[in-house]
């Protein structure tokens, strides 16, 4: 089943360099890069993202570091595209992510994590058009 889903390449890993090389292997695993821009999200746009982890301990901490420099959202496609680019992103904690995945090979902690990836096809839906419906920014 072919699928769009959200790719975020995190600011740590722009600032490491990383996105030609995560996107590379996005594109190596057989997935097409259908959407891609680079911005520098403001707080309250960081927030309005993260809603769902309003009430948990790491919100505010997440946030500092997603306004912390830019990002780059990218509209990935493919077959099984979420289950398999989650796949390859790895556990959020670098430490108990797979050899071999996104995170396990360039993410720092469980915070600076390198990616993002939409985790259902609803959230793929909503964070494809928090970022790609409106592009005035």
């Amino acid at each position: 089943m072919t699928e769009q889903t959200l790719l975020i390449v995190k600011p740590d890993a722009v600032e490491k360099k990383l996105i030609g090389e995560i996107i590379r292997r996005v594109e190596n695993a057989g997935y097409e890069i259908k959407n891609i821009r680079m911005l520098t999200l403001e707080e309250q746009r960081a927030e309005a993202f993260y809603k769902i982890h309003q009430d948990k301990y790491f919100f505010k901490p997440l946030i500092d570091f997603m306004i912390s420099g830019p990002c780059v959202p990218v509209v990935v496609e493919g077959q099984y595209a979420i289950s398999g680019l989650r796949e390859m992103v790895g556990a959020t904690d670098p430490n108990e992510a797979a050899e071999g995945t996104i995170r396990k090979d360039f993410a720092t902690n469980g915070r600076r994590n390198a990616v993002h990836a939409s985790d259902s096809s609803e959230s793929a839906v909503r964070e494809i058009a928090f970022f790609f419906d409106n592009q005035s920014e």
